[in-house]
């Protein structure tokens, strides 16, 4: 495979309003261009489960991207549903992803232990959580950039 397809999904009720730029999805989306990434779709939806799941049902099974990356939605607060969505549409879950990524960002933070991301596989897609700051999303996507062109070469049938 030459690139990366990849889905961009921002979960955030004030970028979905229009109040707020996307600096995050706009981060990703930079990012995994170093990794041969190429940002497929990049969509804003509101913190809600059935948008956020619909969403990345139409990546995995309709559009059939290699890789989802959601930014936003990890929280604490009541309308942070973002992992709730995403274990509902994974088959298999990835937890060392998630964990790497809590284990770099408490090198700088104890609050990267806040975070409720989760990372998972729905057929030959891998998707991950981030959170919604553009800190957290360069920090977190920075401790596991270099892991997923193997892995996504193992979903496809390559070696270990």
């Amino acid at each position: 495979m030459s690139y990366i397809e990849t889905a961009v999904l921002t979960s955030s009720d004030r970028c979905s309003r229009g109040e707020t730029e996307d600096l995050s999805g706009k981060l990703v989306s930079e990012m995994i261009k170093t990794i041969g990434g190429r940002t497929a779709v990049h969509d804003i939806v509101a913190d809600e489960l059935p948008a956020i799941k619909e969403k990345l049902l139409h990546y995995c099974d309709e559009l059939k991207v290699n890789l989802v990356i959601t930014t936003g939605g990890t929280g604490f607060s009541g309308r942070d549903v973002t992992p709730e969505a995403t274990g509902a549409v994974i088959e298999r879950a990835i937890p060392g992803l998630p964990e790497l990524m809590r284990a770099e960002g408490l090198k700088k933070t104890k609050k990267a232990a806040l975070s409720r991301g989760i990372a998972g596989i729905r057929g030959n897609t891998i998707i991950i959580n981030l959170p919604g700051s553009p800190k957290a999303v360069k920090e977190s996507l920075e401790a596991v950039l270099d892991l997923l062109p193997h892995a996504l070469e193992m979903l496809r049938g390559g070696g270990h």
